[in-house]
């Protein structure tokens, strides 16, 4: 099995979902198949990935003015479905969330989480590998195999590989060849169906949310009433996430950004749900649908029903392929999950109850003391998420120089200062492995990915923090006239004299031939500025 992802695990809408675990309370009226498979989905993954996994509890709350008769209809629905569904007075839902609003009615009480699906999918990608299974990411499938009759195989382009990223290497392409392929790209089915020539109607939308600075809430908080935009809180980590909005795009990558979105005041809608469109998802044969062999593809769904998804998916490939095998991904425990008894001796052992530790531990679950007695010293090197040296270097063993994948494997950069006061840390962890020029690309590009989450809401204390990590990193760094950034890094750093750096000396003075514009250095060997 070989699993090719365009970017970094989560790439597309897995790593841009608010990470709800559904109880299936927000389907019991609309889409109540959903709603069934959402909190059957709910407690596997309860068992199965118990480290990723926050057990918050969920309210769907009834403001005053909003219909008594939705919030009965919720009700039967989520009894219907099999949720446990339990009605808390206005007393009782601000006694569990004391900042709800005093214009709460009453709520139902469901059986929500909250999800981290960065440490999913690295848990599921680590079980894969342990299974005898191939993972490369960057490797942008750009063609099938085959011929009009039978797809056998894709053709990829790697960013830096086969292998590990390392920033620096060269790419290749590289063709696959299969006995049966499965399109499970989302968003992007419809254009892989393209490369195979047969039709596939997805509708991708765009959403918008907004991660808040601090946890407001430790309970999954639902408006109760017919779905819309905005109507979600959802707590995760040490922040809480606001969201969300459902646009239509015709393209998945490429989506005007609107004011609205930004100031999260969406215009009115004219359906009564307008996320009314079904979560349930599809198969589709292309054998059986359009006389194509050797590909399915596997559409719609959302991410707590992945596994089943994925069970179903397996399931038919093995009978095309004449195997019998029985799924047990339901009672199997994903890495990180397969002891608890390991995390409750980990956390002793290593005295694990300081804030810090615990997290940790918490990240890390069954693999604890496996990774957290790699490191001595074992400082913090990302303060606003507690992420310790022990826990970026073993993301460092597995994603080689993309610091984007050992965010995702950490939360590392992900707090407040959202990289700030970290990213160089992070950087510094690649030596001596990886030579300078391949840190200071992986710091750049984790610093880029860290901006498109800023960009769009620079005002107030947000410009100001945008602000003050540009400072940091202009001053104390000098990234803004760093002598071997800026296209001049492939050129000059193999000549470029660090020691004279170090010591002060401005480059015109480290020069024989620099001419006399070149002597106002300054203390730390950079430049002036304009």
């Amino acid at each position: 099995m070989t699993l090719v992802e365009k970017g970094n695990l989560t790439h597309g809408t897995t790593g841009r979902m608010h990470g709800l675990l559904h109880s299936g309370g927000r389907y019991a009226v609309s889409d109540k198949a959903s709603a069934e498979e959402c909190i059957e989905e709910n407690r596997v993954l309860r068992d199965i990935a118990s480290h990723c996994v926050e057990e918050t509890g969920g309210q769907f709350v009834q403001l005053e003015g909003d219909p008594d008769e939705y919030f009965e209809e919720k009700l039967a629905g989520c009894r219907e479905c099999g949720i446990p569904a339990e009605v808390l007075s206005a007393e009782e839902a601000r006694e569990e969330e004391p900042y709800l609003t005093k214009d709460v009615k009453r709520a139902i009480r469901v059986p929500d989480g909250a999800i981290d699906p960065f440490r999913l999918c690295v848990a599921n990608a680590i079980s894969a590998e342990n299974h005898g299974g191939r993972i490369e990411t960057h490797a942008e499938v750009v063609d099938l195999l085959g011929d009009s009759d039978r797809v056998t195989g894709v053709k990829v382009r790697h960013d830096s590989g086969p292998g590990k990223r390392t920033h620096g290497k060269a790419g290749e392409t590289e063709e696959i060849r299969a006995e049966y392929v499965v399109n499970a790209t989302g968003a992007w089915a419809g254009q892989i169906g393209e490369m195979a020539g047969v039709d596939i109607e997805v509708r991708p939308s765009k959403g918008v949310m907004v991660v808040m600075n601090c946890r407001q809430v430790d309970t999954v908080i639902n408006r109760c009433r017919p779905k819309g935009d905005a109507d979600i809180v959802v707590p995760h980590e040490t922040t809480a996430i606001l969201g969300t909005t459902d646009e239509e795009v015709a393209d998945p990558e490429d989506y005007p950004e609107e004011r609205w979105e930004v100031d999260l005041e969406p215009p009115e809608v004219g359906s009564a749900d307008p996320t009314d469109i079904t979560r349930d998802y599809f198969l589709l044969d292309h054998e059986e649908r359009d006389d194509l062999h050797g590909l399915t593809s596997i559409v719609g769904g959302k991410f707590t029903t992945y596994r089943m998804m994925a069970e179903e998916i397996s399931d038919h490939v093995c009978e095309q392929l004449g195997v019998s095998a029985e799924c047990r991904t339901a009672d199997v425990p994903l890495p990180g999950s397969e002891d608890e008894s390991v995390l409750d001796a980990g956390m002793d052992r290593f005295g694990l109850r300081s804030p810090v530790a615990r997290r940790s531990a918490q990240r890390l679950g069954s693999r604890a003391d496996d990774v957290l007695s790699s490191a001595d010293p074992n400082p913090v090197l990302c303060d606003c998420e507690a992420v310790t040296r022990a826990e970026v270097r073993d993301a460092i063993d597995q994603s080689g120089t993309d610091l984007n994948a050992v965010r995702i494997r950490t939360r590392a950069s992900m707090g407040n200062c959202q990289g700030g006061f970290c990213c160089h840390r992070m950087a510094s962890e690649l030596h001596p492995e990886f030579d300078e020029p391949k840190a200071y690309a992986a710091l750049d590009e984790l610093f880029d990915e860290r901006w498109k989450g800023e960009r769009h809401a620079l005002w107030g204390e947000q410009l100001s923090q945008a602000a003050l990590n540009y400072a940091l990193h202009a001053t104390t760094m000098n990234r803004d006239r760093d002598p071997v950034a800026d296209g001049q890094r492939d050129e000059e750093a193999e000549s470029f004299d660090f020691a004279a750096f170090d010591a002060g000396e401005s480059r015109a003075s480290s020069r024989a031939d620099a001419d006399a514009a070149d002597a106002t250095g300054v203390a730390d060997g950079g430049r002036h500025g304009d």
